[in-house]
């Protein structure tokens, strides 16, 4: 069965928000660290989502898959640049990778049909 991306994230985001509620000092630090590391600097910022895409892929993570995907997308991405990049975690983590990365372009297919 295929994965609902948007549904996905947005059941995440849900419990992303439990978690400020119970732990806000933590989910404060987390803010700020993703805030620093995606941040414009020599990487500009879809560069950063399109590595953090190939993370979320080869550390089997769906919620980050959702979340990169959609940011890339926003960020202007094209579906050849998402496919370039899951080539190389394919490249780089073989097979497992491989079944992510099928996921990923599913994802970012999903978020691009929910902007028509």
């Amino acid at each position: 069965m295929a994965k609902d991306y948007q549904a996905l994230t947005k059941d995440i985001s849900q419990y992303m928000g439990e978690l400020r509620k119970a732990v806000p000092d933590a989910m404060a630090g987390f803010s700020a660290l993703a805030k620093g590391a995606t941040q414009e600097g020599v990487l500009d910022k879809k560069t950063k989502e399109l590595i953090a895409l190939a993370i979320g892929v080869a550390a089997r993570c769906d919620g980050c898959i959702g979340f990169h995907a959609k940011a890339c997308l926003e960020l202007g991405a094209t579906r050849e640049e998402i496919a370039e990049t899951l080539a190389l975690t394919i490249y780089m983590g073989g097979g497992p990778n491989l079944m992510y990365a099928a996921d990923a372009l599913r994802a970012y297919d999903q978020f691009v049909e929910a902007q028509k």
